[in-house]
């Protein structure tokens, strides 16, 4: 296990760290074996549909407006155990402007561990970025996975725009990042022959969770894809039993992990597009989350999943930020107005985040290891009982 650095209240967060782990962390939160090594790349999707370039009052536009969407991604990876270097990540505040340095153990352009490891994609809410669950990120990263987490395009905090490109184009930058992810495995540059890719899991948070739901098979309905968001149809690729949606999932997915996924309470799914959903589900939600909902909400989602194995793990009282944003860095602390609302966009009102993140930490290790890696014994950490008030534990 890496050195784990211990939540410690103002301390912990004034170092800005994505790394803490609690004194009384459950037991899979613990860093991995492996080093984590940490790389940005860059990767284009050419000839996509432009919805900022739609007019919803005007005719539709034929041919549709195009453009290249251009998303950055960051690497999390197995490194060499002789890797050292910089583990600074310089990120950006949900103002889009006020730059912050994470630090965490992921060594920034660290020589790869000798292998192939399962893929896992990161997928962050509107707006977000690439950080956003980095303390997610590099601790499965440490337990021998790759992990892949995307800057979508027109959704991140410098360049939030319109919510229609949001709801087109979640699942599509998905699930190009995995072809890209399988071209450079196949191919000889830095990750060559590194990412099993026939391997993959996809975690989603809020939007992002959306977009997994979305790639996992559960199709919107025809209703949601004639609202008011996407204009002209420019939804319609998502609708349940379209030619477009059923190719999916792809079946390099092996399952998803849903943290606050968003759009059950706006009608955009009912039970035949939730029956589409092909992988195994792991939903994470807060009681009270007022973005998403509860009941109807999250909860609904996991219920109407009724063809695959899945589970809910609930935080009671927790709003919308339930165990997937990192630990608000200080400078969210206090606006120039005196308010801090950066502050609220990480932390939630009842509980400590860096808590919820071990918690995630440890059932997300839980389900990628039955379901990625195969591995047996991780079924036992989730047979749990509903309530967790009513278990008991040992002192020794």
């Amino acid at each position: 296990m890496k050195n784990p650095v211990l939540a410690n209240g103002h301390w912990n967060t004034l170092l800005n760290r994505i790394d803490a782990q609690r004194p009384d962390a459950p037991e899979l939160a613990a860093y991995g074996q492996h080093k984590v090594g940490v790389q940005t790349i860059k990767i284009i999707n050419p000839s996509q549909i432009n919805i900022l370039a739609i007019d919803p009052t005007a005719p539709k536009p034929d041919p549709m407006p195009m453009y290249e969407r251009d998303l950055i991604v960051e690497v999390w990876y197995p490194a060499a155990a002789n890797a050292k270097g910089n583990q600074t990540l310089t990120s950006k505040l949900r103002d889009g402007k006020t730059l912050v340095q994470l630090h965490g153990q992921g060594i920034r352009n660290a020589n790869p561990a000798y292998g192939k490891f399962p893929l896992v994609i990161i997928s962050h809410g509107y707006p977000g970025n690439r950080y956003l669950l980095s303390h997610l990120a590099e601790n499965i990263a440490s337990k021998g996975y790759i992990v892949a987490s995307i800057d979508h395009k027109d959704s991140t905090y410098a360049d939030q725009a319109a919510f229609g490109s949001t709801l087109v184009n979640r699942s599509h930058d998905q699930l190009f990042l995995l072809d890209q992810m399988a071209a450079m495995s196949d191919g000889d540059e830095f990750f060559g022959g590194m990412v099993d890719t026939d391997n993959t899991a996809l975690i989603g948070y809020s939007m992002g969770g959306y977009g997994a739901i979305i790639t996992a098979g559960g199709g919107v309905t025809a209703a949601a894809a004639d609202g008011p968001y996407a204009p002209h149809g420019t939804l319609n690729v998502h609708v349940a039993g379209t030619n477009a949606h059923n190719a999916l999932p792809d079946p390099r997915i092996k399952t998803a992990v849903a943290f606050a996924p968003w759009g059950m309470t706006y009608g955009l799914w009912d039970a035949v597009g939730l029956s589409g959903v092909q992988v195994p589900m792991f939903f994470v939600a807060g009681s009270i989350d007022d973005v998403s909902g509860y009941d109807p909400g999250i909860r609904s989602l996991w219920e109407g999943s009724v063809n695959v194995d899945r589970s809910l793990l609930t935080f009671d009282n927790a709003n919308h930020n339930a165990a997937a944003p990192i630990p608000a860095p200080a400078e969210s602390f206090k606006t120039s107005e005196g308010k801090s609302p950066t502050y609220d966009h990480y932390a939630d009102a009842v509980w400590d985040t860096v808590r919820m993140n071990n918690i995630a930490q440890h059932f997300v290790t839980a389900w990628l290891g039955k379901y990625l890696g195969g591995d047996s014994v991780m079924a036992a950490y989730l047979d749990l009982i509903p309530n967790a008030n009513d278990g008991v534990f040992s002192q020794n």
